[in-house]
Parts: C-alpha cells; sequence; structure tokens
C-alpha cells in the first residue's frame, strides 16, 4: 500500500466520497477505481433506482416522467449518504438540484465534483444512448452545456473539491481526487 494511499484512506476513513457531476464526467468509472484504492464499497444511485424500480433509467423516465425518476433518486441517494459504512458513491448528474437531496449530500461527507466542459462530456457520451436528457438532442454538447449553466450553481454550493477532467484519464482523475480528498480531509 502507497504512501499516498495510505494518507487518504486515513484521512476519510468514516466518510463517505461522494462524486458529482454531469453525465460523463467519470463519476462512476472513476468511483470504481476511487472505492477499489480506498478498499471500500462503490455504490452508483443510479444502479439503486434501477434496483429498486426493476426498469432502467430510461425506461423510468419513458414510461413515468422525470419526477417520478426524480422521486426515486432522492430516495437512492438517502439510502446511500445513511449507510453507516463508508462508500464511494457516484451521485446522478442531477440529483443536486434537489434541495433534499443537496442537502442530504452535502451532510454525507466529502463532495467532489468532477468537472468537463460541454464538448469533453458530450465526446464522451457519444449520441447519449440510454441517457433520458439527451434523447432526441440533435446537439447534444448543446443540451450538456444547458444542463452545466443550469446545474453550475448547485454543484458549487456542496463542492468540497472540484477536480477538472478534461483530456485526463481515469487513473489520473481518481489520483487528483485522491490529493484532493487527502487535502480537503486533513
Amino acid at each position: 500500500m502507497s504512501a499516498d494511499r495510505d494518507a487518504a484512506s486515513e484521512s476519510v476513513r468514516d466518510r463517505h466520497v461522494v462524486l458529482i457531476g454531469l453525465m460523463g464526467a467519470g463519476k462512476t468509472t472513476v468511483g470504481q477505481r476511487l472505492a477499489s484504492r480506498l478498499a471500500r464499497p462503490f455504490v452508483d444511485t443510479d444502479d439503486l433506482v434501477e434496483a429498486t424500480a426493476g426498469r432502467t433509467v430510461a425506461q423510468i423516465f419513458a414510461d413515468d416522467g422525470e419526477p417520478a425518476f426524480r422521486a426515486l433518486e432522492r430516495a437512492a441517494v438517502a439510502d446511500a449518504c445513511a449507510s453507516p459504512t463508508p462508500l464511494v458513491i457516484a451521485v446522478g448528474g442531477g440529483a443536486v438540484v434537489d434541495p433534499e437531496s443537496r442537502r442530504v449530500i452535502e451532510a454525507a461527507g466529502i463532495v467532489v465534483w468532477l468537472r468537463a466542459s460541454a464538448a469533453e462530456l458530450a465526446a464522451r457520451v457519444g449520441r447519449g444512448e440510454g441517457r433520458p436528457l439527451l434523447a432526441g438532442a440533435t446537439a447534444p454538447a448543446e443540451m450538456l452545456e444547458r444542463l452545466a449553466r443550469l446545474r453550475e450553481p448547485s454543484y458549487e454550493a456542496v463542492a468540497d473539491v472540484t477536480v477538472d477532467t478534461d483530456a485526463l484519464d481515469p487513473d489520473t482523475i481518481t489520483d487528483r481526487v485522491l490529493e484532493e480528498v487527502a487535502a480537503c480531509a486533513a
């Protein structure tokens, strides 16, 4: 075990690390790597929603609409953040817009905003298959830019640290998150 990992593990031992950001920012990919390096479980709130509903996020949006999805997401965020076991939690990109979810996320532990430009996000998510907010979008980068403008104040309000992810590979992003989390927790 490296000294960096030891320090990061010590500083966050009893706290969740919560990853926020727009779709394509790297929350799931980085979250899984981070959880492995911190030797703790990883939870993606979208996975919790899908397990609870027995349907994909896209199906929930199509069948029941966004408000129904957001209610399920609010419950998933609360459940994950209430875990007595410290977790790495990837929170759906829009969860921070909900005031109750934002309060829960902020109180849960160290909140890391994975930030990327709309162009970078669009390159990562491609045509946005399985991403309901991009369904039918002829210009995903423009939709992502609009979402960024709408959500940025909420991300800023809850983030303890921000890690810019443009042009970085997942391992480099994970390294930066570990450094920032260790500094924040010190």
